[in-house]
């Protein structure tokens, strides 16, 4: 991560606990011949019973000190290294599309020794694909609600000590408010009483994601945004799919319209959103956002995927610089600024920009960066207590970054 210039990573449980899975067959496996790689899930085998990969049942009340403890080692040797872990505590894949997903899954009830109060047999659609997240999510089935709320709090616990871990409900979460509502209560009754110092990322369908956030009281729970499964269009119209619709991201992508990204939607997303709840950290994380790095960090979002910058200071100032407010998606140039100390330009539609220094003393010095990889253009020099025009070489507009720092 850190020679690759990674921020995070991004993690949920296996898919499946071992490779004979892949073939995608639902039938039971006929003996415990495993195949590595070996996927370990979040709970304990109890050696009783024969789940569907034949091996013993799982206990969903018990967990996996190895998946558990193998998670808490990565995160602790991550905060050394100034990098995040992103803890998905679900993986929906599991629950929809294709039967073998839900087959050998854990939550399945052939599976483990728990009363769940899902359906087994499995209501296989067509003898082949699954839609089990409606009764999955259903917290109005005490089952499970129960057996949820111990695995969201171990979850926490787990990380209770690490200030980088982000705890995300579900990797292709497209799940209903409801369920979101439960798992921001339980986040929230935990840490009333267990310190914790885990942040709690709000990643959701658009509905779902405005539902929790104009709710005073359970947004306050939410330390980050994620937009992940929503972003406007290249037109300016909303690509976003209904939460609780019992199907997964890919399927909602096959029913609609999906459009196109671009950079200047991006930055109106992310702009709003850090606009609308300053206190919180936004980031954006769709399918395509690593195209889209500079918009992201220009509207004052978070884990923006950029090429590294090795000019000294830079990642320490932009903690400190804010977006302009007169500036917005349309603008030919985005400015972040900390007045007096620091400044970033981002030109994607102009090949120069005047820096206003005239209320400023010192020495500043000004960097151009090529947005593409990162490394520098030219450097030169300017003074405070006057007005700058800087220009770009060549006389065409070309996409180009401007740091400004106090020398």
């Amino acid at each position: 991560m850190v020679d690759n210039n990674k921020s995070a990573l991004d993690h949920n449980y296996g898919l499946w606990y071992e490779q004979r899975m892949a073939d995608h067959e639902r039938i039971r496996r006929m003996d415990a011949d495993v195949w590595a790689p070996f996927y370990e899930q979040p709970f304990d085998r109890t050696g009783q019973g024969t789940a569907w990969d034949h091996l013993s049942k799982y206990d969903l009340t018990r967990f996996n000190t190895w998946y558990w403890d193998r998670l808490k080692t990565f995160a602790d040797l991550a905060a050394q290294k100034g990098k995040i872990l992103m803890n998905q505590q679900y993986f929906q894949h599991n629950i929809l599309e294709a039967g073998a997903h839900w087959s050998s899954s854990p939550w399945r009830p052939a599976n483990n020794i728990n009363n769940t109060g899902l359906p087994e047999p499995p209501p296989y659609m067509g003898d082949k694909r699954i839609f089990i997240a409606e009764q999955f999510y259903d917290i109005r089935n005490e089952n499970i609600k129960k057996l949820h709320q111990g695995f969201i709090e171990k979850s926490l616990e787990n990380f209770k000590d690490n200030a980088n871990v982000l705890q995300f409900t579900s990797a292709e979460y497209t799940g209903p408010l409801s369920f979101m509502q439960f798992w921001i209560d339980v986040i929230s009754n935990y840490k009333k009483s267990h310190q914790n110092e885990s942040k709690i990322a709000l990643s959701a369908t658009k509905d779902v994601q405005d539902a929790i956030l104009n709710d005073a009281t359970r947004a306050a729970a939410v330390d980050v945004i994620d937009i992940r499964y929503w972003y406007y269009k290249e037109d300016g119209s909303l690509y976003a799919p209904e939460g609780g619709k019992n199907l997964a991201p890919r399927q909602h992508a096959r029913q609609m319209k999906v459009g196109k990204e671009t950079d200047a939607q991006v930055y109106r997303a992310v702009r709003e959103y850090r606009d609308k709840y300053n206190t919180k950290a936004v980031i954006y994380a769709t399918p395509g956002a690593s195209r889209f790095g500079w918009p992201v960090l220009m509207a004052g979002g978070s884990l923006a995927a950029i090429p590294k910058i090795t000019i000294p200071g830079f990642y320490e100032s932009l903690s400190t610089m804010k977006s302009v407010p007169e500036e917005n998606y349309n603008s030919a140039i985005w400015t972040l600024k900390n007045s007096g100390e620091s400044y970033l330009y981002y030109l994607q539609k102009a090949n120069k920009l005047t820096v206003d220094l005239s209320n400023e003393k010192g020495i500043f010095e000004v960097y151009w960066i090529n947005p593409e990889n990162g490394n520098l253009i030219t450097k030169e020099t300017i003074s405070g207590k006057q007005s700058h025009i800087l220009k770009a070489s060549g006389e065409k507009e070309s996409k180009i970054v401007v740091y400004i720092k106090k020398k």
